[in-house]
């Protein structure tokens, strides 16, 4: 009904723009010919011509009509958006060299437009020529532009005989797609109480098939069966539900629940709930562990906001992202149900990570003593002072310790002073060391335990062992420095220390020795990471190679007897799975594993630098937005050292 409907409705609008390029173009034609005036000769509704020769009827359906006169002058007339008339019009001109006569009446009033169905502004236009060539390529013009043509004839008494024709199909046609609605929506009422039936039925009807397309007939096709994985928790509930069933569709047969012996792996699954689910999403965006593998999700509820806390710590901005969670949160029932934008969803649906990271935020914040930016002396005074009361010497001379440290966190009288960047500079990098080392080191542990667990001697003895000696035994120094200079007060350089730990081994340390035998700690450490390397490449492929070979030897020979024990014959064999193993591919295998964790403790251990410069660079856009926008627009004046000298 629709598709007749438009194919009505878009003759309806070309009739309509027929009539009206009939109306205007008479009118230029005549003044063209000099007959009589435009007005006298404008075809409108009310103009008809009693006395017509009833032979020339019908001259509508002969096709267009070429305009030509005695002289030769020809004619093409239509109509076009009057946006492209000044362009079709140039065009034309320099088309044909000059040689035409273009002339445009507006239609007045907007038209529908029969290919978009939009009303718009249009022209009709009558173009005079001579010649084929110039017709053929005033045509293609006029297709190119989106211009529609009509035949108009040059005698006025044709004109208005197919004004005429025009007008009663016009008629016609509105008498026919008045019926036409009036139909279509008698239809969709008597489909509209039906219809949400209809709809019921064809889903039920698509969950059906749908279920149907997972199972199998058995060998008597008499009955489906089906084959799936399920939890062990589930197995009870999985009764009751078919039991259900059963008792529900009156079946005269009853379900057949068992379990089955099967080789495969089954697949991951993890039990979680509304807090832990965002969490567990993030971790399986980047990869599902196998079956019985250690659920990395579980640590990421601490060590995924945190991280983000380290870096955005601030407890002014931690407290207006815990109103924006708790808002979630408490709103949790009506959201839930209600349907949402991919931003509001996502944000939704992360609202418990978003409370940990507020949560989490507050408290670096605490410890960082900012509050957009601004120290407070929340938890005691400063444990400086300045050199005399006036204090006029205290950006010049500096400050004085005149007490114990301050008990929680940064000391508020750091910010402003000229060492603020280099102190947190210093800080904050160690501190995002220490973390990154930390839980790369956590990785490596449960891997250990993952191993004892699936009882993998191998991967305890030639994986997890050698990882955890390299990446101590380098970044784990490192560390080990790092609180080592804290607790001492030491001006050790540590870029020095192991930088030269590779290039001068042996060399003395002079200054930066921060304990006695620490040069012959490192070469030892440096031995330790060296032989660490090919302790993960080569021992595991050529152990694994041997027990394969011990496991499968003999299994190769023929059983003599019948030719029904031939293991070759048999899909699950010992000889089938002896062919299985590739010595090539374990020990490419085992080599990628070993020089990705060689690269990623490297490249993990700059990575986790981002905590330091990403919370380096929050804090000074907090300070920026503070000082040059809040306090110049409340009048003050403050002096912004430490972003100078970030710029210098």
């Amino acid at each position: 009904m629709n598709t007749n409907s438009g194919t009505l409705r878009q003759t309806y609008n070309e009739l309509l723009e027929f009539k009206l390029v009939l109306s205007k173009a008479g009118s230029i034609l005549a003044a063209s010919q000099n007959h009589a005036t435009p007005a006298d000769h404008e075809l409108d509704e009310h103009i008809y011509d009693k006395e017509v020769d009833d032979g020339n009827g019908y001259l509508l359906e002969q096709g267009i009509y070429q305009g030509a006169s005695e002289s030769g002058v020809r004619f093409v007339s239509g109509i076009i958006l009057k946006s492209k008339a000044l362009a079709f019009e140039r065009m034309l001109f320099r088309t044909t060299r000059g040689n035409m006569f273009f002339n445009e009446a507006s239609a007045g009033e907007p038209v529908m437009d029969p290919s978009s169905g939009e009303e718009v502004e249009k022209t009709v236009f009558v173009v005079f020529f001579s010649g084929e060539q110039a017709k053929a390529k005033i045509l293609r013009i006029c297709a190119s532009f989106g211009a529609n043509c009509y035949p108009v004839p040059e005698e006025i008494v044709k004109q208005r005989q197919i004004f005429r024709e025009v007008s009663s199909r016009l008629s016609d046609l509105e008498a026919t797609l008045d019926a036409g609605t009036q139909h279509r929506n008698k239809a969709l009422e008597s489909v509209g109480s039906q219809l949400w039936r209809w709809i019921l039925m064809v889903k039920k009807e698509k969950a059906v098939y749908d279920t149907l397309n997972m199972l199998n007939f058995d060998v008597t096709k008499k009955c489906l069966v089906g084959e799936g994985w399920c939890p062990i928790f589930a197995k009870s509930q999985i009764e009751d539900v078919l039991q259900r069933a059963t008792l529900h569709s009156n079946s005269q047969v009853g379900i057949i629940f068992h379990e089955m012996d099967t080789i495969d792996s089954p697949p991951t699954y993890f039990r979680t709930d509304k807090f832990t689910n965002a969490f567990q999403e993030i971790v399986d965006a980047y990869g599902v562990g196998r079956y019985e593998e250690i659920n990395p999700a579980v640590y990421s509820v601490i060590t995924f906001p945190f991280l983000f806390a380290v870096m955005f710590g601030d407890w002014g901005h931690g407290i207006c992202l815990l109103l924006g969670a708790l808002f979630l949160i408490l709103r949790e029932k009506k959201l839930s149900s209600q349907k949402l934008d991919s931003f509001t969803e996502m944000a939704f649906g992360g609202r418990y990570v978003i409370l940990l990271m507020a949560l989490f935020s507050i408290y670096c914040g605490l410890i960082y003593n900012e509050f957009f930016s601004v120290p407070f002396h929340i938890f005691g005074k400063s444990a400086y002072a300045c050199r005399e009361n006036s204090c006029s010497d205290a950006y010049t001379a500096g400050l004085v310790k005149v007490r114990d440290p301050y008990p929680f966190g940064v000391d508020p009288s750091w910010r402003g002073s000229r060492s603020e960047l280099p102190f947190l500079n210093s800080l904050k990098m160690k501190m995002s060391i220490l973390m990154g080392v930390s839980q790369m080191n956590l990785g490596i542990l449960l891997s250990y335990f993952d191993a004892k667990f699936h009882k993998n001697a191998l991967d305890i003895r030639y994986q997890f062992i050698p990882q955890l000696i390299f990446l101590n035994s380098l970044f784990g120094y490192l560390s080990l420095l790092i609180l080592i200079k804290w607790c001492t007060g030491s001006k050790a350089d540590l870029y020095h220390v192991m930088i030269y730990m590779f290039l001068d081994p042996a060399g003395d340390l002079g200054e930066n020795q921060l304990f006695w035998g620490q040069k012959e700690l490192q070469i030892l450490l440096l031995l330790l990471a060296l032989v660490a390397v090919p302790w993960m490449l080569f021992p595991k492929p050529f152990i694994l190679k041997k027990l394969h070979k011990e496991r499968f030897q003999g299994h190769s020979y023929r059983f003599l007897g019948t030719s029904e024990m031939d293991p070759d014959s048999e899909p699950d064999s010992a000889r089938s799975r002896h062919d299985d193993f590739n010595f090539g591919e374990v020990f490419v295998h085992q080599m990628i594993h070993s020089i990705e964790f060689v690269l990623g403790a490297v490249s993990n251990t700059a990575s986790y630098l981002r905590l330091w410069a990403l919370s380096l660079a929050h804090s000074e856009l907090s300070t920026v937005f503070y000082e040059k926008l809040l306090l110049f627009a409340w009048g003050f004046s403050y002096e912004f050292t430490s972003m100078t000298q970030l710029m210098n």
